[in-house]
């Protein structure tokens, strides 16, 4: 696995991995939330930010992650490779850039908190809704800053 930055290149292969993943651990989207959203990803935030991939041996982009400051803003998998350790070398570069990471993960997603939990973080608040005031309940993590 070698992790690298992003290019605007990369972006297109990101949002691959964000779709297969958001259709893999986000059932809970309304059709309607789920659509506005990967425009908003596709358009306002992708290409604008701090992008970190991860590489498979052969080359090709598994996984991404997008930080702004201490914050994680993303970080997605492709599900094809999902418990093989992509979103782990993640969080490890993440940690190394941030020792006290903070993260959102949405409380519906039943595989976020138990990974960010078993890395580290720790809850610190809860919100009713996401950040643009959808009905998806939010959990507020921080890492405790031991480089888990």
């Amino acid at each position: 696995m070698i992790i690298r930055p992003g290019t605007t290149a990369d972006v297109p292969r990101a949002l691959e991995i964000w779709r297969a993943a958001v259709d893999a651990t986000h059932g809970f989207l309304s059709a309607e939330d789920r659509a506005a959203i990967e425009r908003m990803v596709g358009t306002q935030f992708l290409p604008f930010a701090d992008l970190w991939l991860v590489d498979d041996a052969a080359g090709r982009a598994m996984g991404f992650l997008a930080m702004d400051g201490d914050m994680i803003d993303a970080l997605f998998v492709d599900p094809a490779v999902h418990g093989r350790g992509f979103g782990s070398a993640l969080i490890r570069h993440a940690l190394a850039l941030a020792p006290q990471a903070r993260v959102d993960a949405n409380e519906q997603a039943t595989n976020a908190l138990p990974f960010y939990l078993a890395r580290g973080f720790v809850a610190v608040g809860r919100s009713e809704t996401d950040g643009e005031g959808r009905p998806y309940p939010l959990i507020h993590l921080r890492h405790g800053g031991n480089g888990a």
